[in-house]
């Protein structure tokens, strides 16, 4: 009684019930507790009524971890379904054009075991500083080129290998989402890894996705991966607004003959995709050699203003922008849980 962990105390002609309270859930002083009061009570009560000691836990209101997630208004994610076609490209060159048009922009590599974003923004010397934030350790992110980025890249060799099982890959995410201190952003973008597995199961899972933007190119080995990645976002259980397609090494123009567009990768598979999803071609990206050596000495071509992509980038950024006007007005962005059937 004097520890208030009597909740109440009833009786009758037949029984005497004593419900006791815990503050917490398998306490290992409940059984004892239990047995002393049954005992303590029948040394009292002379007759043969029923005791009944009942043990009850405290319910506790649940408690939202702190996550360095509560300041970000829009999750994008960028996706291909199959590697190599730029992804990480149109995912960094889209955040830096987001940035330079006034929106707070953050950008999650959540390629656990390609990490390519310190590479391609300069930052593979960078080692993340932690900051206190309610009692949590939390890591600062850096700023490159007006844009806050976080990736498991910072944290290891980038020769070494992750033999890591998806648990440990899906931890790692949910740390680097959960324990980065973003700040305040209007969005912030998530680089995914190709093909749909684990990661993207624990995306979607542990925030709410507002819209994805896919990357492919114009080869239809590229479009048939691709198109797994838009039917993943758009599955029953999921439902992720699809932004857009955007087409990686569309062409090439020689640069003494600009205006001559050979399609060496094929033709099409962007428009293809948008039709036949109904959903917006954002634009084009050519093969130009400024893509590739930006990417390789951390300057995208964005920055650039001799990159015939750059104009193509800016575009692209425009036509997501107005589009996400449209998703936001009929989509409001939630977690999913994924019933395996």
């Amino acid at each position: 009684v004097s520890l208030n962990m009597v909740e109440s105390f009833t009786e009758d002609q037949e029984q005497i019930r004593i419900v006791l309270t815990f503050g917490r859930k398998k306490d290992p002083m409940a059984a004892s507790v239990k047995k002393m009061t049954e005992i303590a009570v029948k040394n009292v009560v002379k007759n043969s009524r029923k005791i009944e000691v009942v043990i009850k836990e405290k319910e506790e209101a649940a408690k939202e971890p702190v996550s360095g997630l509560s300041g970000v208004k829009k999750f994008v994610a960028v996706a291909s379904g199959k590697g190599g076609v730029g992804k990480s490209t149109v995912a960094v060159n889209l955040a830096i054009s987001l940035a330079r048009k006034g929106y707070k922009t953050g950008l999650l590599d959540a390629d656990i075991y390609g990490p390519s974003l310190p590479k391609m923004l300069g930052l593979e010397d960078f080692q993340p500083e932690m900051q206190q934030a309610d009692g949590r350790d939390m890591m600062v992110p850096p700023e490159k080129y007006g844009i806050r980025v976080m990736s498991i890249g910072f944290f290891f060799d980038p020769s070494r290998a992750l033999i890591w099982r998806g648990p440990m890959a899906n931890s790692a995410l949910r740390n680097l989402l959960n324990d980065t201190l973003w700040g305040e952003l209007d969005y912030l973008l998530i680089d995914l890894p190709p093909g749909t597995n684990d990661i993207h199961l624990t995306m979607v899972q542990t925030i709410g996705l507002s819209s994805a933007v896919i990357v492919t190119t114009p080869q239809m080995v590229a479009v048939a991966d691709a198109v797994k990645a838009v039917n993943m976002f758009k599955n029953d259980q999921i439902q992720v607004p699809v932004a857009g397609i955007v087409e990686n090494m569309a062409w090439f123009s020689p640069s003494d003959m600009p205006e001559k567009k050979y399609f060496i990768f094929g033709n099409g598979g962007g428009k293809y995709m948008a039709e036949k999803f109904n959903v917006p071609l954002l634009g084009h990206l050519p093969v130009d050699e400024k893509i590739c050596s930006g990417g390789d000495n951390g300057k995208p071509p964005v920055l650039s203003e001799t990159s015939p992509a750059a104009a193509d980038l800016e575009n692209i950024t425009h036509r997501f922008l107005e589009e996400m006007k449209r998703i936001e007005a009929e989509h409001t962005p939630h977690k999913v849980e994924v019933k395996h059937k």
